[in-house]
């Protein structure tokens, strides 16, 4: 998997590309022309203190790496989790994230199979 790490990026992606809504994250998505995938994963500080947001974060990376396979390649994604994640966090297990991010997925075209 390919990060994307300059805010230039973030911004063309934010700016240009597509979003798709679930309970507990936002996909920003816009087609990046390469043959793989290259992904962000962000949590404001308004969603919870640093333990929150890391937890977030790593449900967000586990959810793309086991479900790479089935992702369409040639996409730059941006994993946005929202504040009802945040407020849940402790409690919140990793299938009920993978089941609203797969939604997502299927909703907005992405998913090959």
């Amino acid at each position: 998997m390919e990060k994307l790490v300059k805010n230039e990026q973030f911004q063309k992606i934010y700016n240009f590309g597509k979003k798709g809504y679930g309970y507990y994250s936002l996909i920003f998505f816009v087609k990046n022309n390469l043959e793989y995938n290259r992904c962000g994963f962000v949590v404001s500080k308004k969603i919870g203190n640093a333990v929150c947001r890391n937890r977030l974060k790593r449900l967000f990376r586990e959810c793309y790496r086991i479900n790479e396979e089935n992702i369409k390649t040639g996409y730059d994604l941006i994993f946005v989790g929202k504040k009802n994640a945040g407020e849940k966090f402790k409690k919140l297990k990793y299938q009920e994230m993978e089941n609203d991010i797969k939604k997502i997925l299927k909703k907005s075209g992405l998913m090959a199979n």
